[in-house]
């Protein structure tokens, strides 16, 4: 199903509106934009959100939230229930300045799964309960917390294409000399152009690539220690110490919990 379009069924007096697609693990949703802002959440499965200067990936209990007009393309990871909510434009002065990954706390939750309900285009009178739904729905937007689940990639080509290259093969144990003497610059000189491009230092930016993409194998049910290995780490004790430094859980409670073991 389409929803490129979904946002023009947006009822001009609405705060917001929102929709619910399932898909399969594999879909690809090919490269488009929306007028409005936009929430992308997933009940179940693991999004990949990927713009031209970065991805984010969305595991279930957080959303990725876009600004408007930017283009993007979202890979299901695992048999995904998407959620999506776009908002009005009015709207959109409190709201996140910048596409960012959001906490989704079980009180948006419930709003955005009844707002689903409501259907798309239907005007709704100004002191409706429907209407004060849609609006408490984006007033608690204004409010949830924004979380480091993404990875800028630099517009350099020749650091994009080290970047691209460690994406395809997270496990490789290629030293920073290594990669500056591709480029044939000092490596003190990579350092400080990578932190320019992207933002990030390149030590972290590695660190957080591993953990992204390991994340979206163990949406798919594949092994903690294959996934370890797979993404450079030496051990599953080692891997788990760090995912659950970044993420807040062990990698085998994180998708049955959906957030930090508390």
């Amino acid at each position: 199903m389409d929803t490129t379009h979904y946002q023009d069924l947006i009822a001009a007096n609405a705060p917001c509106g929102a929709l619910a697609i399932d898909y399969p693990h594999g879909h690809v949703i090919a490269p488009h934009r929306h007028p409005h802002a936009q929430l992308l959440y997933a009940i179940e499965g693991v999004l990949c959100v990927e713009t031209a200067d970065g991805r984010w990936v969305v595991p279930p209990t957080r959303g990725v939230w876009l600004q408007p007009d930017v283009e993007h393309l979202v890979r299901m990871r695992g048999d995904v229930k998407m959620r999506t909510v776009f908002i009005n434009t009015p709207e959109l002065p409190n709201l996140p300045q910048q596409s960012c990954v959001l906490d989704i706390p079980p009180l948006l939750r419930e709003l955005i799964v009844s707002a689903v309900g409501l259907g798309l285009g239907v005007e709704l009178p100004p002191d409706s309960r429907a209407w004060h739904l849609l609006r408490l729905l984006v007033l608690e937007l204004r409010s949830v917390p924004v979380l480091p689940l993404y990875l800028p990639l630099p517009a350099e080509p020749g650091l994009r294409g080290i970047c691209e290259a460690l994406m395809a093969e997270p496990d490789q144990a290629i030293s920073v000399v290594q990669l500056a003497e591709r480029l044939s610059i000092a490596t003190r000189t990579f350092h400080r152009r990578f932190l320019a491009d992207t933002g990030m230092r390149f030590g972290h930016w590695r660190q957080q690539a591993r953990l992204l993409l390991a994340l979206e194998q163990l949406a798919r049910g594949d092994k903690v220690i294959d996934v370890a290995l797979a993404h450079g780490y030496t051990s599953q004790s080692a891997f788990a110490a760090m995912f659950r430094k970044h993420f807040g859980s062990v990698p085998s409670r994180f998708f049955r919990n959906g957030a930090g073991d508390a």
